[in-house]
């Protein structure tokens, strides 16, 4: 790590660098869900939800396997200026399905599909609001939705073995004016020299890294910097998700 005196950088709330928005995770959100919960990361909160159903995608039929998958959306006044409704404009935007395909594929990394069975589960994440890391929120959210939505169909015998693996949750981790920080918002976003997206399971192992020069190229040493931070960060997500599942479990006990 450099010993270089890097500039102040005032954030919002006087986080320090290494620190996490104020986060929530809300079980059993939805009345109707197999599985759900509202995540709140400062300003950026993404309503998730599970949906378990007794078959497979047609390409999976008779394979002895489920599926998960998911899909991602966000509210026309999620943000501080009105966004079309994709279903208005009749297609999915990239980004949409960019983001929508990370979700499913991040949580894919945690189940054994094997012992889900033929069935699938629907991952859909809703951004309500939006101000940053709105991917992130939404795998570390979903992974508590699928979670409760998977220990109802154990509870109802409907599959004998978890299929959870391991956990997964994810965050932002990037440089702002020089600074590297944790958990960038909206802002921070905007003006960022290096961002990053770190998913990861609760061994700390690597499930997806997304990251970019904005500006100038970064060396291996900023990245080493940026993943610490992200591995810190992602320890107190797995804990707030093991403490939002068991709450969950609870109160639909």
């Amino acid at each position: 790590m450099s010993s270089t005196i890097r500039p102040v950088l005032n954030r919002a709330g006087g986080r320090e660098p290494g620190t996490l928005r104020p986060l929530e995770i809300v079980p059993n959100c939805s009345p109707f869900a197999e599985g759900s919960a509202l995540i709140k990361m400062g300003n950026t909160h993404v309503y998730c939800t599970a949906s378990v159903e007794d078959r497979v995608p047609r390409w999976l039929m008779n394979r002895g396997s489920g599926w998960v998958t998911a899909e991602y959306a966000m509210l026309p006044r999620a943000t501080k200026e009105r966004t079309r409704r994709e279903a208005a404009e009749g297609k999915q935007g990239g980004r949409t399905v960019e983001i929508q395909r990370l979700i499913g594929r991040s949580l894919r990394a945690g189940c054994d599909l094997t012992a889900l069975g033929e069935r699938q589960i629907t991952i859909d994440c809703d951004v309500i609001q939006a101000d940053g890391g709105t991917r992130c929120a939404a795998i570390t959210g979903g992974y508590v939705a699928l979670s409760i939505a998977i220990q109802q169909l154990i509870d109802s015998k409907k599959i004998s073995k978890n299929p959870l693996k391991r956990q997964i949750a994810a965050v932002s981790a990037g440089v702002v004016k020089g600074v590297p920080v944790l958990d960038l918002d909206y802002s921070e976003d905007g003006q960022a020299d290096v961002d990053f997206n770190v998913i990861m399971t609760d061994a700390m192992a690597f499930v997806e890294l997304q990251g970019t020069a904005e500006k100038e190229p970064f060396q291996t040493e900023t990245l080493e910097e940026l993943l610490s931070l992200a591995r810190n960060g992602l320890e107190s997500l797995f804990a707030a998700q093991r403490e939002a599942i068991a709450a969950g479990r609870k109160s639909k006990g």
